[in-house]
C-alpha cells in the first residue's frame, strides 16, 4: 500500500466552495485570498500555497506553493506543516529531504494532525529521516488510527499481525484491519480476509467482537 498522501487534496480544495458557485469569480477569490495571506493569516497562506500546488484555479507554481506553505507552517499551522513535510518527502518544489519532512510532520503530528501522525509512523517504520523504530512507528500509527484515519488503521493492523513494534496479536490485527476496510478506502480493502487465513476461530471471534464494540461506541458519540 502506498503512503497515504493523497487524501489531503479533497479536504484542502474545499475552501474554494466558500467563494461561491462556479469559479469564474476565481480571480477575485484568489486576490482576496492573497490579501489575507499577505496580511499574515496562516490559513489563507496555506490555502494559497495549495492553490499554487494544485494548479486548478491559478497557474501551477511549486516554488510559490512552498513559499506560502512555509509562511503558514512557521506560524504553527498544522495543515501547512503537513503539506510542507509532504513536499520535502516527494521533492516537489524543493529538494527531497527526509529529515525535513519528518521534522515538519512531527510538528503537525504533535498538534493532533492525523495524516502527519500516520506519515510519521511510516517514516519510523521505513527508517526515512529517522532511525528505524517499530515501537515508535506503532505509537504514531495508533494516534492516527484512533482518530479514524484508515491508512493508519491498516498499517497498525499489519504491525499487530506481523508482531512489529507490538506483540503479535491476530485478533487486534483483525480489529484494526476491519476498521480500515470499513472506511471505504479501496487501498485498505481485503486486509481482514487476508488475516482470517491465519486465525483460529477464537481469535476471529475476538477480532469481530472488538470491531463491533468500537463501532457501537463511536456510533453513540456521533
Amino acid at each position: 500500500m502506498k503512503a497515504p498522501f493523497r487524501t489531503i487534496a479533497s479536504a484542502a480544495f474545499c475552501f474554494f466552495i466558500a467563494f461561491g458557485s462556479g469559479l469564474r469569480a476565481e480571480d477575485s477569490a484568489i486576490e482576496d485570498l492573497r490579501k489575507k495571506a499577505e496580511q499574515g493569516d496562516a490559513k489563507s497562506q496555506w490555502q494559497l500555497g495549495y492553490a499554487y500546488r494544485d494548479g486548478k484555479v491559478i497557474q501551477k507554481d511549486n516554488a510559490e506553493s512552498i513559499k506560502w506553505f512555509r509562511k503558514a507552517a512557521e506560524q504553527g499551522f498544522a495543515n501547512a506543516q503537513y503539506s510542507l513535510g509532504h513536499a520535502y518527502h516527494i521533492g516537489e518544489g524543493i529538494p527531497r529531504d527526509y529529515n525535513e519532512s519528518v521534522a515538519w510532520w512531527r510538528k503537525a503530528a504533535e498538534q493532533g494532525h492525523a495524516r502527519a501522525q500516520s506519515n510519521l509512523g511510516s517514516a519510523y517504520y521505513r527508517g526515512e529521516g529517522v532511525a528505524k523504530d517499530y515501537s515508535e512507528s506503532v505509537k504514531w500509527y495508533r494516534k492516527a488510527a484512533e482518530q479514524g484515519h484508515a491508512p493508519a488503521q491498516y498499517f497498525l493492523g499489519a504491525c499487530y499481525f506481523n508482531g512489529r513494534g507490538v506483540p503479535k496479536d491476530n485478533a487486534t490485527a483483525y480489529f484494526w484491519g476491519s476498521l480500515a476496510a470499513l472506511s471505504g478506502d479501496k487501498a485498505c480493502a481485503g486486509l481482514p480476509e487476508s488475516f482470517e487465513k491465519s486465525m483460529t476461530p477464537e481469535q476471529l471471534a475476538e477480532g469481530r467482537k472488538l470491531t463491533r464494540e468500537w463501532l457501537e461506541a463511536h456510533k453513540k458519540k456521533d
